[in-house]
């Protein structure tokens, strides 16, 4: 990062057709982390991994929270795709978020520096949180509202949120850009991951007819190593253990080109999640903070 806080976002972020393979984490913020353990974590992503971002998940209350989470990305130099998070209780606090969010983003001086995106979620469509044609308004009054600051808007969605209830392409038409779940342990047709290519391919093809040749990340995305109460299968066959958790990730390197050649500059993609401690199974560091097993993902090819 620069000495001084730039006077123009005009050629700072890299093209989009960079920004495909492996990009970051995913990483829960619901323990509302200290500045330090921020920066210490965030610094880790950049140099450890070669991420790129982080991709917020869960959401923290504190006030000037996401102050300090532009405080860490900048130090660690590091890019977030920030988060508005209507969690699961059907709750109204997703508005008090969104408004204290473009607060910070309007305000804080570095924060348009740091933030690549803004996104609506996690999975509204599917969750049924907000009627597709509501949603597709809040994305667009996002928009407006931070477009003097230069950051785009998105929504945090499976294809199938966007599949089911009708449909929702007034939605994918008001996006910027287009965050994706990518979770095919809970296809029907699930085995391992280092077999799920055709289902990753199936969605993302999707979202390649659907999308209008808009930009695309797997910003959810994952293989789990255990289940538990929240992470069940409706495949017989589909196995969650710590090698088909690599299985998948090493799966996505290996079809680094076909990432790479679609529409929208290429699929860019997180690991789904950063830490056990966050979220139980899809952590790539257990809960002592050890690897749960190699990783050393491809960000180019």
């Amino acid at each position: 990062m620069p000495s001084t806080v730039p006077n123009t976002l005009d050629n700072w972020w890299c093209p989009v057709d960079s920004e495909y393979a492996f990009l970051g984490f995913s990483y829960e913020v619901t323990a509302c982390q200290s500045p330090d353990q921020l920066k210490q974590e965030f610094t880790d992503i950049r140099n450890n991994f070669n991420g790129r971002y982080v991709r917020l998940y869960g959401a923290c209350d504190n006030p000037g929270f996401y102050d300090d989470v532009v405080d860490a990305a900048w130090e660690a130099g590091i890019g977030v795709h920030a988060l508005i998070w209507f969690g699961f209780d059907g709750g109204n606090e997703w508005q008090t978020r969104r408004d204290s969010l473009i607060s910070s983003l309007t305000s804080n001086p570095k924060a348009k520096f740091v933030t690549r995106g803004v996104q609506f979620g996690s999975e509204p469509l599917f969750d049924n949180v907000l009627p597709h044609e509501e949603l597709a308004s809040q994305v667009l009054s996002a928009k407006s509202q931070l477009s003097g600051v230069g950051i785009p808007v998105t929504v945090s969605e499976l294809a199938d949120g966007y599949q089911e209830r009708g449909g929702a392409q007034d939605v994918l038409d008001a996006i910027d850009f287009i965050n994706i779940h990518m979770l095919p342990f809970f296809s029907g047709l699930a085995t391992s991951g280092g077999d799920a290519w055709p289902l990753v391919e199936t969605d993302m093809n999707w979202f390649i007819q659907q999308g209008g040749g808009k930009k695309m990340y797997f910003d959810e995305n994952g293989w789990p190593s255990v289940t538990s109460s929240g992470v069940q299968p409706n495949s017989a066959l589909a196995v969650a253990d710590v090698p088909s958790e690599a299985a998948y990730y090493t799966m996505l390197d290996s079809h680094c080109q076909d990432l790479k050649n679609a529409p929208g500059g290429g699929v860019g993609w997180f690991a789904h999640i950063y830490s056990e401690s966050q979220e139980p199974g899809y952590g790539v560091y257990d809960t002592n903070g050890q690897l749960k097993f190699d990783f050393k993902p491809r960000t180019s090819c």
